[in-house]
């Protein structure tokens, strides 16, 4: 990947509407070539797809929750039961199993802080495996970066 690619990663990252044709301009690129290193990018697995930024709040998902969880038991088919449980439940938007502890770390997003303990409640708290969880929240959030800074 040269500095071209990172130029137009970072202007996808930052505008993945862009017109192919704004896009070869900010690029100095003519759009024939630009189009065939988009195309390059995405084939290639470095540009893995385009989404809208959408408010939380403004679907019903404005109260973000980090669950910290630790195994009781660490056996194949107990992880495989938890990681695809995990899966099925709407309100946990990303989930990463980790070095170290916690063993997972969850991001559960939902309206509000009533609609958490449901959750946890009724869907958490029954996974396979689980020996302790913790639940922290935000107070405040200072930065946000979508996407990943790409090195000029």
């Amino acid at each position: 990947m040269d500095k071209t690619d990172r130029a137009i990663l970072a202007h996808l990252m930052e505008d993945g509407r862009l017109a192919n044709t704004e896009l070869a301009d900010l690029v100095g690129l003519s759009p024939s070539p630009c189009l065939r290193r988009v195309r390059q990018l995405e084939s290639s697995g470095v540009i893995t797809g385009y989404h809208a930024a959408v408010d939380p709040a403004a679907v019903g998902r404005g109260f973000h929750v980090l669950l910290h969880v630790e195994m009781g038991l660490q056996d194949r088919a107990t992880i495989e039961a938890f990681e695809a449980a995990v899966a099925e439940i709407d309100e946990v938007v990303h989930c990463q199993r980790m070095f170290g502890h916690p063993d997972y770390l969850l991001w559960i997003a939902v309206p509000d802080l009533q609609s958490y303990e449901r959750v946890y409640m009724t869907k958490l708290t029954g996974l396979p495996g689980v020996a302790r969880t913790n639940s922290q929240f935000a107070m405040k959030t200072i930065k946000s970066t979508p996407g990943l800074p790409v090195p000029a």
